[in-house]
């Protein structure tokens, strides 16, 4: 049953004369990493905003990760709409300022926008806050109407139920779309409670955590198998943190088992020492876990409050899925005060011990938005939004020197992707893509100087 709301946002929308025009645009990263390269995720956020806009305004979309070109002349749009990552802001910024420059509505959403409000709007005519489902007919009204608030931000979420099922033609239609994953992005859940001081997700969220009707999940599933005429598709769940609501996570993946799908989520560790879940999870069909290690000192994982994370935990976690078959991708950070040369050799250790499929390392980031931002904003090396992509040296450790700190970084990377720590790591292990990517890791690692990261 529609809401009086959209009702009255329907009438509207009858008595127009002609559709509006929207432009969504997904900007490329300016960072010199291995960023936006190779096949690159379909961009839900913004296929969920297309879905949205499409039944009322004729919507384009253009990702420029994938080659395709943002037009110069915008006289064919009434509105552009654009989302944010920080490194990837400049970029977006740009795009923005040449919209309005040719007087159109411009908008700005995603996490940095979000984050960063004065600044965004100093580039646009409206900020979305956080997620646009939840401001849509306020907005769309305006829209249509012609009279722009600043920001959109609205006092409640919307429960996901009411999240419509992603319209993924917009994408396909690229001449491009060949170089996005064949994965199918899909979201079950929302926000994490857990509260990292180094993420963005409690900023944008709260302490909320909103999940979908499982059937509703299930629907998208099966619509995703039936639009690929078959029925082992690979999805790769969007969440911030999935299994978070342990009954939910379970009472799902029993359910999931029956389509005879592959997945895989990022999660975290709070309830994956129970062997019982990754035999579940296994069954499911999920054949790869990413998960935040993080760091293997305590007292780093106390500062930044990963209460989820034990270390007494973390081997039989992953013994727990390599035991059912299912690889980990493993996020470590590096350049916190409490590092020093030990950690490096820590880390090292427990990946090759324990043969981590797909070790991920990056350096301490501190976000727009966040706690930790705000700590340690004394102290960073500068705001060049190009290089907040988790591959640039943001701040000095107070344990070791820079030079030092980027030589055993660079060091540990070439170590852990030689040609025979991959065969150590990957020993037994089934022949499909995560081979693939140690020997571009391989490739990747030798080219790596310290200098780069600065």
């Amino acid at each position: 049953m529609k809401s009086v709301d959209d009702a009255a946002l329907e009438r509207l929308a009858s008595r127009q004369k002609s559709r509006k025009k929207w432009l969504l645009v997904q900007p490329v990263s300016n960072t010199s990493m291995m960023v936006d390269s190779g096949r690159v995720s379909m961009p839900l956020n913004l296929l969920m905003v297309a879905t949205l806009a499409g039944e009322l305004f004729d919507v384009n979309l253009v990702d420029e990760r994938l080659g395709d070109s943002i037009p110069e002349d915008f006289s064919g749009y009434d509105v552009i709409a654009i989302t944010s990552r920080t490194l990837n802001a400049r970029k977006a910024y740009a795009i923005a300022d040449m919209a309005r420059s040719q007087g159109k509505i411009v908008l700005l959403g995603g996490v940095h926008p979000t984050m960063l409000q004065d600044e965004a709007l100093t580039h646009a005519t409206s900020i979305v806050y956080g997620e646009i489902e939840s401001v849509w007919t306020e907005l769309a009204s305006d829209v249509m109407r012609g009279r722009m608030k600043s920001v959109y931000r609205s006092e409640s979420l919307k429960p996901m139920s009411a999240m419509k099922r992603a319209d993924f033609s917009y994408a396909l239609r690229s001449r491009n779309a060949k170089r996005y994953s064949s994965r199918i992005p899909v979201l079950a859940t929302k926000g994490c409670p857990v509260g990292c001081n180094f993420c963005t997700t409690p900023t944008i969220y709260g302490k909320n955590y909103r999940f979908r009707e499982i059937d509703l999940v299930l629907d998208e599933m099966r619509y995703h198998q039936d639009r690929l005429d078959r029925d082992k598709v690979h999805f790769s769940f969007m969440d911030d943190n999935i299994s978070f609501r342990p009954a939910y996570f379970t009472a799902l993946l029993e359910k999931m088992a029956k389509l005879d799908v592959r997945w895989n989520a990022n999660i975290s560790m709070n309830f994956l020492h129970k062997p019982e879940i990754a035999e579940l999870a296994a069954w499911s069909g999920c054949d790869l876990m990413s998960i935040g290690f993080e760091s293997l000192n305590p007292e780093t994982l106390k500062s930044v409050h990963k209460g989820s994370n034990r270390l007494d935990n973390y081997e039989t976690v992953v013994s727990n899925l390599h035991r059912n078959g299912i690889a980990i991708q493993g996020y470590f950070m590096f350049g916190f005060d409490n590092d020093s040369e030990e950690s490096f050799q820590l880390t090292y250790d427990f990946i090759m011990d324990n043969q981590i499929e797909f070790p991920v390392f990056s350096l301490v980031t501190p976000f727009p938005g966040t706690p930790y931002f705000e700590e340690m904003k004394p102290r960073l090396r500068h705001f060049d939004w190009d290089k907040y992509d988790t591959y640039h040296f943001m701040f000095e450790p107070r344990g070791m020197r820079s030079g030092k700190f980027l030589e055993h970084f660079v060091r540990l990377q070439k170590e852990i992707y030689k040609g025979r720590s991959i065969m150590r790591r990957m020993q037994g292990k089934p022949l499909n893509w995560v081979w693939l990517a140690n020997f571009q890791m391989n490739r990747f690692t030798r080219r790596l100087r310290p200098e780069m990261y600065l």
